[in-house]
């Protein structure tokens, strides 16, 4: 069974940056992608931001130019370098990693921007 352990949630204000990190406990075969998703209290879980092992890359539109995405070598571990935080991005962020036929999904952790 593969567990995504996340870290670096937290209380901030606007205008400030936060750095999630995911790690994998192991390699996960046929490994498709990595990255984030966010789910807001009232709404959906929508996708943040996502990396292939090409390094393919894609982000959404709300976090475009803000939010970087990006792995250590190995890619075990996932990294979204988020700046100029908006009380708007305030949501359960949540790691996952896909293989072909599967979904992994981190605990999810807390981001609170506060105005």
């Amino acid at each position: 069974q593969v567990q995504l352990v996340e870290s670096g949630g937290g209380l901030v204000q606007a205008g400030s940056s936060l750095r999630l990190s995911c790690t994998k406990s192991r390699n996960i075969s046929n490994n498709r992608a990595m990255g984030w998703y966010r789910q807001a209290p009232g709404k959906q879980r929508t996708l943040v931001a996502t990396i292939t092992p090409g390094r393919d890359i894609d982000y959404a539109d709300s976090v475009k130019g803000r939010f970087t995405i990006s792995t250590d070598k190995a890619r075990n571990t996932v990294f979204l370098q988020m700046n100029n935080l908006e009380p708007e991005d305030t949501a359960v962020y949540y790691c996952y990693a896909r293989s072909a036929n599967q979904v992994y999904w981190g605990q999810g952790t807390q981001v609170t921007v506060s105005s």
